[in-house]
């Protein structure tokens, strides 16, 4: 009896201790998450005065704006979540990533009968450079135009990044384009250009699924149909055209 007593008790006391530990556990957390609070809070106001003094920089200089996108990440601040508020007053960060965004859509628009609402990231980039220092003298960067489409894309519309091969297409038009549509713009990308035959042979489908494929990107605009090539059809893409090519193939359409 003395035995299991002395058991009782030191389960008693076991218990007891634990829920010590626990509570000061606890109080540890609380403290190291208030702590964790402060510093934060302390580094966001930081970073407002860091903006304050060099907004300038950062509404003129892509490279400098593209390094203060990253401190703001790392804080967990998004300069582009509004148009209003202390950071749209201060830098004018979200009016510049809106009209950015406007910008983009017309040069979508103003192309789509090219192209069928799909444009390599480098041709979009260029034209934005051109028409911006034409407007007001204000240089934009690859990540300033990567930025405004993904906010655009959230808006919906149809607006994507779509990687191909080595190279990145921005598709401005609804719907998705699947794995299929966008391996036969890989078979493309080196030229601008593939057929019905090389496709079947190089990723073995059969010639109905790759019939099926090309009807639709031609269908949608994205894909053109040159008939004077030689004995097969060739089906060139012109978001994958080089520049030197687009004068001589504007005569197929």
């Amino acid at each position: 009896m003395r035995r299991k007593g002395a058991g009782v008790g030191a389960v008693s006391k076991d218990r007891l201790q634990k829920a010590k530990f626990e509570k000061k556990g606890t109080e540890i957390a609380d403290a190291q998450v208030s702590q964790l609070t402060t510093q934060l809070e302390q580094f966001k106001s930081h970073l407002e005065r860091f903006a304050a003094k060099h907004k300038n920089d950062i509404r003129k200089d892509p490279e400098f704006r593209n390094r203060f996108q990253q401190m703001c990440a790392r804080s967990g601040v998004d300069p582009l979540a509004s148009s209003k508020g202390f950071w749209a007053e201060l830098l004018g960060v979200g009016d510049f990533y809106y009209e950015l965004g406007v910008q983009i859509v017309e040069i979508c628009l103003a192309t789509r009968d090219r192209n069928g609402g799909l444009m390599s990231l480098e041709e979009l980039w260029q034209r934005l450079k051109k028409s911006r220092r034409m407007a007001r003298n204000q240089e934009v960067s690859m990540e300033d135009v990567t930025r405004a489409i993904k906010k655009l894309h959230v808006l919906g519309g149809g607006f994507a990044i779509i990687p191909v091969g080595g190279r990145k297409l921005v598709q401005s038009v609804p719907g998705e384009l699947n794995t299929d549509h966008t391996r036969v713009l890989q078979q493309a990308e080196a030229t601008g250009h593939t057929c019905l035959s090389e496709i079947v042979a190089r990723l073995k489908w059969e010639k109905e699924r790759a019939i099926s494929i090309l009807d639709h990107l031609v269908r949608e605009g994205m894909a053109w149909v040159d008939d004077q090539a030689g004995e097969e059809r060739q089906y060139w893409f012109p978001s994958l055209v080089p520049d030197l090519a687009m004068a001589s193939l504007t005569s197929l359409r």
